[in-house]
């Protein structure tokens, strides 16, 4: 499989929202409200200081001379800033692989995208992501990336409505 990573534009902020509930139901059963979710990737993908987000597009030659491309997989991005490194850590976020797509090297193309980007963007000091505590998959696919547990737990005090 050809893999191209490109960023997200507009056209994209349906596949991306529904995605985005894809994954909040099978990681954590969350059924999410559709038109927050595309209304929350449309404010994302409009200002790239709020997220960044990139698709993997599976590319394949028919014919010979005709590419055909398809979305096949996307990660969002977003920063926090560290004053204990005077720099920004990136955030993966959003993570999801099309089914049929799952354990063929989408992730690890859309990780290896960032993580260069990263590297090669002033001021940025690592990647970071959250995992659910029982998402067995998922840690071990991160491990194998080289990430690591960085030993924090994530408190939160959500705001309704």
């Amino acid at each position: 499989m050809s893999l191209r990573i490109r960023d997200a534009d507009p056209a994209d902020a349906a596949l991306l929202a529904q995605w985005a509930a894809a994954m909040a139901q099978e990681t954590e059963g969350r059924a999410l409200v559709p038109a927050t979710v595309l209304a929350g990737v449309q404010a994302g993908i409009a200002d790239p200081a709020r997220a960044r987000y990139f698709v993997a597009m599976e590319e394949a030659v028919a014919g010979g001379r005709e590419t055909i491309t398809a979305p096949v997989g996307t990660l969002m991005l977003t920063r926090e800033w560290s004053d204990w490194r005077n720099g920004d850590w990136w955030w993966i976020q959003s993570v999801y692989v099309e089914p049929g797509y799952r354990r063929q090297g989408v992730l690890r193309a859309l990780y290896r995208h960032v993580e260069q980007l990263a590297r090669d963007t002033r001021g940025v000091v690592g990647l970071r992501l959250y995992v659910e505590h029982g998402n067995a998959i998922a840690q071990r696919t991160y491990a194998a990336l080289g990430m690591r547990d960085a030993g924090y737990r994530i408190f939160e005090s959500g705001f309704d409505g």
